[in-house]
């Protein structure tokens, strides 16, 4: 077959098409007409398609449910027999302008056009990126099926081996993921004998190396076994390999690494501590998949179940379930230019939601304002769908639009989204998570939760959210990047207890901004030990208690963790709202001065003149039970002039059992109660 090549004169393109079927070929040389004659070529050249059974401005097809007109940009039949008889087409090719950032919703009319036609593959390509779906009667155009590539002509005759190619890349489903990284463990462990947590490490590196391919827009850069083992074979040939990138398989983590430099994933010397057989087997267990397009309920499901399993025993790592995740989310609410850190991200779901929540709220109005944008220039019936002129007016606009949306996404990835943590493996864990749910990883730092560093300092955020570290103490003295530091001595609380989740929360509420908000998971007796009474008057006197839910303690036995937890939600103090507690705080004081410490004074003199030991007691005691009464009159004086509402509620069923199977979750309709609450009584 003759290779095709652009074709230009007089400020025209040629349709190779049309002069295949010796209609009027030269066409006024648009940027959209260069990018559907060179996807013409690439049909032609790289896929072996002919140009008799393709047609270009084809009418398509349609349902009785659309009475309008839609022209294809391309129209691809299984042959030409085909396509003289008019039958269904094979493939429907939509095309942008090569300015144009690819987004399928901005395709969405031409893709239903493509479903009713009942064509089996839809595709958009700018030119630089191609996009191909499987078209499925009713499917919403913002959760379409993704497929790896448009098949090659000889795989489209046979069925089964249509069916084939088709199945190469698909989305995981249930729990699938997490049974194709177990596998891919086992691959390690009986090639390679490493301990578990290194060969995670490993199988992280090869994600890597496909999130890498799949960010990547040229078509050519496919993850399969088949592209890599032409890189190896070129490899192997050529004469200038160097021993210290002894490998294609190095050569490709040398490329992952420099790809990922600005975020400090991986150390400059680390390399796949691998044998090229189990990279190899690994990648043809993960060929097929696509982690991008993935949903987030099933790459939660597999981390929660391979990776919780992975880690955990090693590390103590107790992942939250993502049921407790949802919620807390939802309460809080995090909306665009609100920052957002998690002192103790771990695999960084807390995050990854409360970035997906920020993003479609944004990805929502964009897509309303490109609805009204069509009604407006296509009319409200779309009637002129088919005007090139109104095409390209529409095309500036997405160009314009999508610029703007990318750059407010963009926002949320860089500026918005923060988190810690002091093991480097679950910083990685979270980095590589939060990539595969549209980023927001540039803010993930590996750093002891304890420590202010400049990107997370207090006073600075507007939301905080964690399910910090339970039952351990801290010292006294830390030693972080060599030096030692007397971290004891900048908690208020220190003095109360060392317990790290007592610790965690005084942290938390530094970190925040006045007036802003905070949910943390915290175990159930931190609210109803008496030894940490003072610790919880301290914290009322910081911050406004919104909302306090008892779970049960299923949700943490299902990964792992016996601790009967309960989730807290609390408001920093504003300026006026910590003015106004202080004043409070001080009338109290003077009252129960004057009620009781002319008579402390007495009992204390009385306590220093006596020389009987059993009358010293009975003083002291004495003097503690009026220290106390004074106490708890300063509080009933705040409690009742610094009043305010708390909500508390408790559930039986949080949708997880302790097995782990889903069921019943009483959290959701409590978050949209709350979310009621929350509006009528302006809580922020």
């Amino acid at each position: 077959m003759e290779k095709l090549e652009i074709q230009r004169k007089d400020w025209k393109i040629l349709s190779f098409i049309r002069s295949s079927t010796k209609k009027e070929s030269w066409l006024t040389e648009t940027p959209e007409e260069t990018v559907r004659q060179e996807f013409v070529c690439r049909l032609v050249n790289d896929y072996w398609y002919s140009l008799d059974q393709m047609g270009e401005e084809i009418l398509l097809t349609t349902s009785s449910r659309w009475t309008g007109k839609a022209r294809a940009d391309i129209v691809v039949w299984k042959t030409k027999e085909e396509k003289e008889s008019n039958k269904i087409a094979f493939l429907v090719v939509e095309l942008k302008a090569s300015f144009i950032n690819l987004k399928v919703e901005d395709c969405y009319q031409w893709y239903n056009y493509a479903t009713w036609s009942r064509a089996k593959l839809f595709a958009v390509s700018n030119g630089k990126e191609l996009q191909v779906y499987k078209t499925i009667e009713e499917e919403l155009p913002l959760n379409l099926q993704p497929v790896n590539d448009i098949p090659h002509a000889s795989d489209i005759i046979n069925e089964n081996k249509l069916e084939d190619f088709l199945s190469k890349t698909k989305e995981f489903t249930g729990d699938e993921f997490s049974k194709v990284l177990q596998k891919c463990h086992n691959i390690i462990r009986n090639n390679d004998k490493l301990s578990p947590e290194s060969a995670f490490d490993e199988i992280s590196k090869i994600l890597f190396i496909k999130i890498m391919y799949e960010r990547r827009p040229k078509q050519e850069a496919i993850f399969s076994f088949k592209q890599f083992q032409k890189l190896k074979d070129a490899w192997n040939l050529s004469r200038w390999k160097s021993e210290t990138e002894s490998s294609y398989m190095q050569r490709l983590f040398e490329d992952v690494k420099e790809e990922f430099k600005e975020d400090n994933i991986f150390e400059t010397h680390e390399k796949i501590n691998l044998r090229e057989v189990s990279f190899e087997q690994i990648v043809k267990e993960l060929e097929i998949y696509n982690l991008t397009t993935t949903s987030s309920d099933v790459k939660w499901i597999a981390f929660e179940k391979f990776l919780g399993r992975t880690l955990r025993g090693e590390l103590g790592q107790f992942f939250t379930p993502r049921t407790l995740v949802n919620f807390m989310v939802d309460v809080l609410n995090p909306v665009e230019w609100e920052l957002i850190c998690d002192p103790s991200c771990g695999s960084g779901w807390f995050l990854i939601r409360a970035f997906e929540k920020m993003r479609d709220q944004v990805s929502h109005e964009f897509i309303l304002r490109k609805k009204e944008k069509q009604k407006e220039v296509f009319w409200e019936n779309l009637e002129n769908i088919e005007d090139k002129w109104l095409n390209e007016k529409y095309d500036l606009f997405l160009e314009e639009i999508n610029r703007e949306e990318e750059g407010r996404i963009r926002n949320l990835c860089h500026d918005s989204i923060f988190g810690t943590d002091a093991n480097p493996r679950m910083a990685r864990v979270s980095k590589m998570n939060m990539i595969m749910h549209g980023d927001g990883h540039n803010g993930i730092h590996h750093h002891d939760w304890l420590v202010n560093i400049k990107e997370i300092s207090e006073n600075k955020f507007d939301i905080i959210i964690a399910n910090p570290p339970f039952g351990s103490r801290v010292a006294k003295d830390l030693k972080i990047d060599g030096t030692n530091i007397s971290i004891l001595d900048s908690f208020d609380v220190g003095k109360y207890s060392t317990l790290t989740e007592v610790l965690f929360l005084e942290r938390n509420l530094k970190l925040l901004k006045p007036g802003w908000r905070m949910g943390v998971v915290l175990p159930e007796w931190v609210l109803n030990n008496s030894n940490l009474q003072k610790v919880r008057d301290y914290f009322e006197s910081k911050a406004k208690i919104l909302l306090i839910v008892s779970i049960p303690q299923d949700v943490f036995i299902a990964s792992g963790a016996t601790v009967k937890p309960s989730l807290v939600f609390l408001k920093k103090f504003s300026a006026e709202e910590e003015k106004e507690y202080k004043d409070i705080k001080a009338q109290a004081e003077k009252e129960a001065s004057q009620e009781y410490d002319e008579i402390i004074g007495i009992k204390n003199t009385e306590f220093k003149n006596t020389k009987d030991k059993e009358e010293k007691k009975k003083i002291k005691s004495e003097i503690s039970e009026l220290e106390s009464k004074k106490e708890t009159k300063i509080k009933n004086i705040i409690k009742d002039k610094f009043n305010y509402q708390i909500a508390i509620a408790e559930v039986a069923k949080a949708g997880i059992s302790t097995t782990g199977w889903v069921i019943e979750n009483e959290l959701e309709p409590l978050a949209k109660e709350f979310s009621e609450y929350r509006n009528n009584n302006n809580l922020w």
